[in-house]
């Protein structure tokens, strides 16, 4: 999953839909109107965001994907406005202006994060003239590596079924967010993600169980998809593809607040990992973990690269440790006390636990700098260590008391001489508590120095004895040769 995230912004996607400015006015609620029996907003804020299908746009830029944003507009403020919130997101937008009609805008009063109302401003697009649409549209297949569809019935995707076969014949993979009860507009996609609701529209509401899946793989089958996605809201999502391969993910939301948009965020986070060259089974996953952090925001809301990193990889990322030291960064924001250690850690026994656990104890988070193999080797021998990097960071990283596994080859001296120290990364975490095992003073501890004069403190633990990786290798040794 890590080399995955790290991949999403390789390839670039083209998103094809139906475009809105959701605006929004804000503000308290103090009174009921002497006019009528409805609560008097004394508007303190307004603030617009980009939503409909240029929600997904915003959502593929958020995780750093290059992203081009096909659709129909009006020839209208609105529209300009719409266009100015994506360009500052770093969307690529390529609009075609329809006279007569207004650009869709859906106006939402708020008190106390609470919706009161929404107001509609659309005419829809379904009588415009779609040959410019789709000639953009084909002339940008050339330059992108997947389509996505985000159907919201407004009328910019009246030809759809042009677009999917077009796609199909430059060897583009499409992803379709469905609308209405005729997907067969949509046969020849390669996938379609409908939520619950319109599945059931379509499919016929299931029984049970055993009947939802045999909807769910006849659908597949009739509309020629790869793979059919049902978004289940608190049932998570069901993933069916071909010879009866079916995988059901349960939700990852820890609190609902808001479940505006998040169609929108699992299509956007899907197609991205697809085009990184996820397989349809991770690029699932990924897309449950986007929709667990959207639907507990208001309103539409996007996810970033370093929020997935977070949830998909809690412990950091040892190929990347520039991720784990971001999420560190944010830890110390949040207010939370950050407990650092260092060392080779190479045949996890008791005294290792019992060491790591007092250190824990000792602040919120705690943070292990980790030898490489090479480093290991520089100070053991050359028959170390037993277990490789990534092993013994798997393993320090299933402890409970360890929350971040950062790998360092060593440091440079003040006489520019290499040395098997942790001093750069402690650095550049700057742990409030620095702590050591052992019979080491303050004094000869590696950083104490530069935690202690960043206003840090610098502890020693000692470790448990006749427990060491030494004897434990002794034995063994002995034991061979017996």
């Amino acid at each position: 999953m890590h080399l995955l995230l790290r991949n999403l912004a390789a390839k670039r996607l083209l998103v094809v839909g139906d475009a809105m400015l959701d605006r929004y006015m804000e503000g308290p609620v103090g009174r009921i109107s002497p006019e009528a029996p409805v609560p008097i907003v004394r508007v303190a804020d307004v603030f617009e965001r980009p939503g409909g299908a240029a929600n997904v746009a915003l959502n593929l830029a958020s995780l750093g994907v290059p992203v081009t944003f096909l659709a129909y507009v009006g020839v209208d403020a609105d529209a300009a406005a719409l266009a100015a919130r994506l360009a500052e997101a770093g969307v690529e937008t390529c609009f075609v202006p329809v006279k007569g009609a207004r650009t869709i805008v859906k106006l939402r009063v708020l008190s106390q994060r609470h919706q009161l109302l929404r107001l509609d401003f659309e005419d829809g697009f379904a009588d415009a003239d779609h040959a410019a649409l789709l000639a953009a549209f084909t002339a940008a297949l050339a330059d992108h590596d997947l389509v996505v569809l985000s159907d919201y019935g407004k009328g910019t995707l009246e030809a759809v079924a042009a677009m999917i076969a077009a796609a199909r014949a430059a060897s583009r993979p499409v992803v379709v967010d469905p609308k209405g009860s005729d997907f067969g507009r949509y046969r020849g996609a390669t996938a379609i993600t409908p939520n619950a609701s319109e599945f059931a529209v379509v499919a016929g509401r299931a029984v049970d169980e055993a009947d939802f899946a045999a909807r769910g793989f006849a659908l597949r089958e009739s509309l020629a998809l790869e793979y059919l996605l049902v978004t289940r809201g608190e049932k998570g999502m069901s993933l069916f593809g071909r010879d009866g391969f079916r995988l059901d993910i349960p939700t990852e939301a820890r609190e609902v607040y808001d479940v505006t948009g998040a169609g929108d965020t699992v299509i956007a986070t899907l197609s991205a990992a697809l085009a990184a060259g996820a397989d349809f089974a991770d690029a699932t996953r990924l897309a449950n973990l986007a929709a667990g952090i959207v639907v507990g925001r208001m309103g539409t809301a996007t996810v970033t690269l370093d929020e997935l990193f977070a949830l998909a990889a809690p412990h950091g990322d040892v190929e990347d440790p520039a991720v784990t030291l971001r999420q560190i960064r944010e830890a110390k924001a949040r207010g939370e006390r950050i407990v650092m250690t260092n060392g080779c850690f190479d045949i996890l026994h008791a005294g290792h636990v019992d060491y790591l656990t007092r250190a824990k104890a000792l602040g919120h988070r705690l943070v292990v700098a980790l030898n490489s193999d090479a480093s290991v080797r520089r100070l053991k021998g050359e028959t170390r260590p037993v277990n490789g990097l990534a092993d013994r960071a798997a393993v320090l990283a299933a402890l409970k008391a360890v929350d971040w596994v950062i790998p360092f080859d060593g440091s440079v001296d003040a006489e520019g001489r290499h040395t098997d120290t942790p001093l750069d990364v402690i650095t550049a975490v700057a742990p409030d508590v620095l702590v050591k095992g052992g019979d080491y003073t303050i004094e000869t501890i590696v950083g104490a120095r530069e935690v202690l004069a960043a206003g840090g403190e610098v502890r020693v633990l000692p470790f448990v004895e006749g427990r060491s990786t030494s004897a434990i290798i002794a034995r063994i040794s002995e034991r061979g040769d017996a």
